[in-house]
């Protein structure tokens, strides 16, 4: 008996192969038959379900290797908007960043951890305080008790990696800030590390990037690591099936330093695991970023391991402000100024000689890929609050700026401090250009070069690259058309599962996760983002729905209809080595 029969769409089976028509039959969450039109047949008098995918490309559930939905998924089991765009395995405790493991409060009235965790993912990954403390069903200390908390109340498949940070903490409480770890506490590390493995946790995740701070400001636990201490905990990681590592140290948002490239190699290699970092960002005005940095990869092949570049197919929408912490604290010379109290930042912004300053330092070739934010004259006017504003919505600013005889980031200043610095700021990308999206589709070849990067379930209220998948395959079917639609399925399917040892997903084949995605190839794609306030706590975040989804299954089970979610939680805790298989990298 079959439990679904998805009939007659073009099938597109996440191996690059070209599209056929053909029927697929699914019992018990996995698929059973994959055959021609109408060689996959119900029995009579059965309650197998047929869906009719006449018109409609059948393909793989879209996996999202980097996400942070590590906190959102306690409130928001369907991983929005990423199910309602097809992604039905999300990959969480990314960057070093986990809710776990979490030493209890003492009762002797030590440190709150939880709240140390809370202030410092609302200060790194931009998600709002409120929601983490009104949200998430804290209680757990160990990484197991955390995995245990999600398993079976998910729509979307979903693993997690250890987290750096939370792991030192857990060890060494507020000294994990300020010091290094002597030999008893990297011991005690490895054994929580080997613990939450054993438990089921995908790997190990870590940052070195000088733009992580928590939520006092301070660099955050995993900066005060010595070399010998992340090789230990690599090292940890390689004894265990199925795993894997992810390194963000500070080039990856410019270039690598030499140490960098030899220290991701290094780790990899140590572990005998492919490592990830994100992101990749392509621009052909620095055509030496990408030979650069693809350096770690070809340094990780000569001893043994393999470094995996992730990047981003498609532009991702990004709101800032002079008020919220956004890209804008990150360019070296700025935090001072952005730290200050609303009425002092105004003041420091209206003196031309802190613009200058300002303007200099986001301009000078340390700011790196940052400097892509200097140029104030291309920012597009978003929400507004005050009536001095009124109108200026969607303008740009230096058309504003001609019209008032003014200098565009003075002007910018102007329109954000009669907001009290609260007006929505829409920077126009840099690498918008055929140059760039030339190079982009050169680079997708490379063999260590990976899609993913959204960075979904993070920095919710400033950017929305969640929606990738159909914005990328709109882009395919009626844009650039940089590669096939065929190409374009595997990037996102068949290449992520191989890449991170997923068993039996991102292909459809007989004894597989039945995990897919029907969808309009004539209107594919997705909606603009949005501001809206459905957090817990009432905090905002950007958001955009789907356009062309029509159905979207998780281990047999629809999840999303016509592009919202049904309320089916079938999604799968993904354990390391019950459902990943070790990626070789020698």
């Amino acid at each position: 008996m079959l439990d679904l029969i998805v009939r007659g769409g073009r099938l597109i089976d996440g191996t690059g192969a070209p599209a056929r028509t053909a029927d697929v039959g699914v019992r018990d969450g996995r698929i059973v038959a994959v055959g021609a039109p109408g060689s996959v047949a119900a029995p009579a008098g059965g309650r197998t379900r047929v869906v009719d995918a006449t018109g409609l490309v059948v393909c793989p559930g879209f996996i999202d290797v980097h996400t942070h939905y590590d906190a959102q998924l306690w409130w928001d089991p369907y991983a929005t908007p990423s199910s309602q765009h097809g992604v039905t395995t999300v990959l969480g405790g990314n960057c070093g960043f986990t809710l776990a493991p979490l030493r209890p409060a003492s009762p002797a009235g030590g440190p709150d951890e939880a709240d140390y965790l809370r202030r410092m993912m609302a200060k790194v990954e931009g998600m709002p305080l409120e929601a983490l403390e009104s949200g998430v069903a804290w209680g757990w200390e160990s990484f197991a008790e955390y995995l245990d908390g999600l398993d079976g109340r998910t729509a979307v498949n979903a693993g997690f990696l250890v987290g750096h940070c939370a792991l030192r903490r857990y060890v060494m409480g507020p000294a994990a800030v300020g010091a290094a770890a002597d030999d008893e506490a990297v011991a005690a590390m490895t054994a929580g590390l080997h613990a939450a493995l054993e438990a089921g946790a995908l790997g190990f995740s870590t940052t070195l990037s000088g733009t992580h701070s928590d939520g006092d400001g301070k660099p955050v636990a995993s900066r005060w690591a010595g070399t010998e201490e992340l090789m230990a905990l690599a090292r940890a990681v390689g004894d265990h099936e199925g795993t894997l590592l992810e390194g963000i140290v500070p080039g990856c948002l410019n270039m690598f330093s030499d140490d960098e490239i030899e220290l991701l190699a290094a780790l990899s290699a140590a572990a005998g695991r492919p490592l990830n970092w994100n992101v990749l960002t392509i621009d052909a005005a620095a055509p030496d970023r990408v030979p650069r940095q693809l350096a770690a990869s070809r340094r990780a092949r000569e001893l043994g391991g393999r470094v995996i570049a992730l990047t981003m197919p498609t532009l991702v929408p990004m709101n800032m402000s002079l008020g919220t912490f956004c890209a804008l604290h990150l360019i070296p010379g700025w935090g001072e100024v952005m730290g200050l109290p609303v009425g002092a930042r105004i003041d420091a912004l209206r003196d031309s000689g802190t613009r200058a300053r300002l303007l200099a330092a986001a301009n000078a070739p340390e700011a790196g890929v940052m400097r892509r934010l200097a140029n104030f004259g291309r920012y597009v006017i978003g929400d507004t609050y005050s009536p001095a504003n009124e109108g200026l919505s969607g303008r740009v600013v230096e058309d504003i700026a001609a019209e008032r005889g003014q200098d565009p980031f003075a002007t910018l200043v102007e329109i954000a401090a009669a907001d009290e610095l609260r007006t929505v700021l829409w920077p126009m990308p840099t690498d918008n250009n055929p140059e760039s999206w030339a190079l982009r589709a050169e680079t997708w070849q490379e063999p260590d070069v990976l899609l993913g990067g959204s960075d979904a379930g993070a920095h919710l209220d400033r950017m929305a690259g969640a929606p990738y998948p159909t914005r990328f395959l709109g882009d395919c079917l009626r844009g650039r058309g940089l590669v096939g639609l065929e190409r374009a399925v595997a990037m996102m399917t068949g290449e992520p599962a191989a890449a991170f040892g997923l068993r039996g997903r991102g292909v459809i084949a007989v004894d597989n996760a039945a995990d897919l995605v029907l969808f309009d190839p004539e209107t594919v794609d997705s909606q603009p983002a949005r501001l809206v306030r459905d957090l817990p706590a009432e905090a905002a975040r950007l958001t955009a729905g789907s356009v062309g989804i029509a159905a979207v299954f998780v281990n047999g089970v629809q999840i999303v209809a016509d592009g919202e979610p049904t309320g089916a939680t079938p999604g799968a805790l993904l354990r390391s080595g019950r459902d990943t298989v070790t990626v070789p990298t020698r």
